[in-house]
């Protein structure tokens, strides 16, 4: 396991780099009340589906935030993601995060809109806009990985074990990765109960 983890504790934020914790003040039908928030960005996702391989391309790494509230979780599988943080067309940022990640050069004509949602009503508000592409072999580049410091581990689900694994409550995923794969069945191919399932 990659995830060699210690000394894990907690410390007040008082000035964030990628979050800025607020109190909101407001008056709710002639009710003064306050909510406790987070600013912060909104961000892009892509489910990628490897031709090649006939699987779902993910990344798995250490979330510490889900590691405080959850222990028993070193990792978390997620579609391959990233913040909107700068003025540039969505598709850009797609384009650059699957790249850094995963290692794959994507034609922008490969990649497709799915939607926009809220990942989190109840703290951030902040937007999520999915995307879908389509790799192969032939787009690869490096071993991805992520920048910096991210230690970012890339993990195949094959098509035939993706119903298995989105109902696996032993690996921490989140809500858009299973709504992408079923998204996926249910717009390129239908969920397979056994076999593949290539795009046509």
């Amino acid at each position: 396991m990659p995830f060699n983890i210690s000394d894990f504790h907690t410390t007040p934020l008082v000035k964030g780099q990628f979050v800025r914790p607020v109190r909101l003040h407001y008056q709710q039908n002639g009710t003064l009340r306050t909510w406790e928030a987070v600013q912060c960005h909104d961000s892009v996702a892509i489910l990628l589906y490897h031709r090649d391989k006939d699987s779902f391309l993910l990344v798995k790494q250490f979330r510490p935030a889900v590691h405080m509230n959850h222990p028993e979780h070193l990792c978390t599988y997620e579609l391959c993601a990233g913040l909107v943080d700068k003025d540039v067309p969505l598709w850009q940022v797609v384009r650059e995060e699957i790249d850094e990640e995963c290692g794959f050069d994507v034609p922008v004509e490969n990649i497709r809109k799915i939607n926009s949602f809220f990942t989190n009503v109840g703290v951030s508000g902040n937007k999520q806009h999915l995307f879908y592409a389509v790799i192969d072999d032939s787009m690869k580049r490096h071993e991805g990985g992520g920048v910096h410091t991210e230690e970012i581990f890339l993990e195949y689900i094959p098509c035939k074990d993706a119903r298995t694994f989105i109902y696996d409550e032993s690996k921490a995923k989140t809500p858009g990765l299973i709504f992408a794969f079923y998204w996926f069945w249910e717009n390129v191919n239908p969920a397979p109960r056994s076999g593949n399932c290539r795009t046509r």
